[in-house]
């Protein structure tokens, strides 16, 4: 791979290769495995990473929001895609691009239901989403017996799948409250299959679940992170490749002596001479304030060097005094040799933050 010349991030295509077939390889052949690519993939590119698993024969993509699900559309996506969080403002452009709604309460059913039916829709497929315990979205199981109702009254619409969305299959401490809302899903699963007249798929476990609770796969199942390389658990993260390595560059070397100060507010102070090196990118990037201080470090030349002072929103400073580098020499935030997760942590936060909050004027590049 070239050598980085400006702040870029790769998009290592093989390494998410990699992790899908590992994934893949803990459920059985028949489940379908749906690829998350919400907020641009998890920070990389949607397109590229959508079309990537597409090639490998990927059965669905999900998104947050349909503006997503459009950009994936208008980048050749064919595959089924869910919208998981839809809203009734834009069900018309759903529907104009073939995307399937995630619906989770009765005021939603009932809008894409009228939506559909002005745009001349016949059994328009939809997934249903029940509330077993995150309480974030979704019907109650009590609700039930009357969204079926409404649903086998009407031919504008058909489900064609139940989900749910489980809270904390990574954390051994709650493993009973996970088995809890399995077995509530299951549940809800046995009531609908009675009420409704068409089989569903259905759909439970994100990446942590795909390793902890396999048994529980049933028809499909949805990663998210494990795709881009990060498992939630440290045996987990061995076995999987990080997609993603945001590199830089050494914009600028200073020489600071004893009692000078570096960046805004003058929050460091140097004890004792001091050599840094300025790089090009900062708070308006996705590193934010929270991780300067000497408190995270990024690597020049296989070395830590810490981020010090408060971070700035184009340029971040760090200390090279005990290492031999130039200015042009290449940076690594974080990626293949420096995880995200261990880069997130020294900020108390978590890789989901980090990758999704790096700002779209960082260049992507595909690698392999």
């Amino acid at each position: 791979m070239a050598k980085a010349e400006e702040t870029v991030l790769e998009i290592d295509l093989k390494a998410l290769g990699h992790n899908y077939r590992f994934l893949r390889s803990k459920i059985k052949p028949e489940t379908k495995f749906m690829a998350v690519v919400k907020a641009y993939a998890y920070g990389s590119d949607s397109v590229a990473i959508a079309t990537y698993l597409q090639g490998l024969g990927i059965d669905y993509f999900s998104v947050a929001y349909v503006n997503e699900g459009v950009t994936l559309r208008k980048g050749g996506i064919t595959t089924p895609i869910l919208v998981l969080h839809p809203q009734k403002v834009h069900f018309k452009t759903l529907i104009e691009n073939n995307l399937e709604p995630s619906i989770y309460s009765k005021a939603i059913l009932s809008d894409f239901i009228t939506v559909a039916k002005e745009m001349g829709k016949t059994n328009y497929p939809i997934h249903l989403k029940f509330n077993t315990g995150l309480n974030r979205l979704g019907f109650s199981v009590d609700e039930l017996p009357e969204i079926s109702t409404r649903i086998n009254h009407q031919k504008t619409v058909q489900v064609i799948a139940l989900l749910s969305h489980l809270a904390a299959t990574e954390d051994a401490n709650e493993t009973d409250f996970t088995n809890l809302q399995l077995e509530r899903f299951d549940a809800i699963c046995q009531k609908a299959d009675a009420m409704f007249k068409t089989k569903t798929i259905k759909h439970v476990l994100n990446t942590s679940g795909i390793i902890n609770y396999a048994h529980a796969q049933h028809d499909m199942v949805r990663s998210g992170i494990g795709l881009y390389g990060y498992g939630n658990e440290p045996h987990v993260d061995d076995e999987l490749q990080p997609v993603m390595t945001l590199k830089t560059i050494i914009s600028q070397k200073h020489t600071i002596a004893t009692g000078e100060s570096v960046g805004y507010n003058r929050k460091y102070k140097s004890d004792h001479k001091t050599v840094t090196a300025t790089l090009p990118l900062g708070h308006a990037d996705g590193i934010g304030r929270e991780y300067g201080h000497g408190k995270t470090y990024v690597l020049i030349h296989d070395k830590p060097a810490p981020i010090i002072g408060n971070v700035c929103m184009d340029m971040i400073m760090v200390d090279v005094t005990d290492i031999e580098c130039e200015e042009g020499d290449e940076v690594e935030i974080f990626g293949k040799n420096l995880s995200a997760n261990e880069f997130a942590e020294t900020a108390n936060t978590i890789t989901y933050e980090i990758l999704t909050g790096l700002s779209q004027r960082i260049k992507r590049v595909l690698i392999n």
